[in-house]
């Protein structure tokens, strides 16, 4: 805007334009109000009360009476709280053991997960992400959590990341008819957030009986989590990665694992794709091998 001067007034119709266009569309003040500005809080007013006159007096409450409510307030329905998240501990680990130990079926197995209210995750997610493709298949897929996607449809790697999933497959033969996929944590994070140590305990008992009933012939961890926590180790996954561990289930059975690099990096970090399919290739060779047996 230009200088303005007695001789050169802006037309108030292009002034109204202008603050509309910066989005000035209330007045407030008159003077700019500075709300850094520290103000002492103004004391309660009371009304003033009139003193009772002639022989009119005004009863006292009882301090032994209870107040009656009046008003709307006395047929207001109760009000409705949101449940209150689980905090985990020591308890609640203990209640997911015990359910998922006698759990001898997998559908046994989902309904202890649905009912389970131990984790405080499953009070924010909208669906238990239980497992997706064939329980039967040699080749069971873990991965950390459920995103958003997974979270909405209740199943495991739905979204980008499980569309490159599926193409990972197919460069070696299989699809979701021919795998098991799950996660170590059934419920979405809110926020897609890091899963805490406690909720990954909580959880542990759950995916350690799965992989248990499905007894696949080759483990595929994807990504850190995932390996950390059902290999027991602290490395990192790309030291862990390609090279071949065990996964040994509480009845001692021990299955091949592979921890390789979870499809979600794959796309932030395209040039490990090569990393990720020399894995996908071990695996390949590995059921080669376990089927000519």
């Amino acid at each position: 805007m230009t200088a303005t001067s007695p001789n050169n007034r802006p037309d108030i119709a292009d002034l109204l334009a202008f603050y509309a266009s910066v989005g000035v569309d209330e007045a407030l003040e008159d003077q700019p109000v500075n709300r850094f500005a520290e103000v002492a809080p103004k004391p309660m007013e009371r009304a003033p009360t009139a003193a009772p006159s002639g022989d009119t007096a005004i009863p006292q409450r009882s301090t032994n009476m209870p107040r009656a409510e009046t008003g709307d307030r006395a047929n207001a329905p109760p009000v409705a709280r949101a449940p209150s998240a689980t905090i985990p501990d020591e308890a609640q680990a203990a209640l997911a053991r015990q359910l998922a130990t006698t759990a001898t079926t997998l559908d046994e197995l989902r309904q202890h997960m649905a009912a389970f209210d131990g984790c405080n995750l499953k009070a924010t997610a909208k669906n238990l992400v239980f497992a997706d493709g064939n329980p039967e298949a040699a080749v069971m897929l873990v991965g950390e959590a459920p995103g958003r996607d997974e979270d909405i449809e209740g199943l495991p790697f739905v979204g980008r990341s499980g569309r490159l999933l599926d193409r990972m497959l197919a460069a070696i033969g299989l699809d979701r008819t021919s795998v098991y996929i799950a996660n170590v944590i059934p419920w979405r994070p809110p926020g897609n957030r890091t899963p805490t140590p406690h909720e990954t305990e909580i959880c542990r008992p759950f995916i350690e009986r799965q992989i248990e009933l499905v007894n696949p012939k080759v483990l595929i961890n994807l990504g850190g989590p995932s390996a950390k926590t059902l290999l027991n180790t602290s490395e990192g996954i790309l030291r862990l990665r390609g090279n071949w561990r065990v996964h040994t289930t509480a009845s001692g059975i021990a299955i091949p694992a592979m921890p390789t690099l979870h499809p979600a990096y794959l796309l932030r970090t395209p040039s490990h794709k090569k990393l990720a399919w020399r894995d996908f290739l071990e695996v390949k060779g590995k059921l080669g091998a376990l089927t000519e047996r």
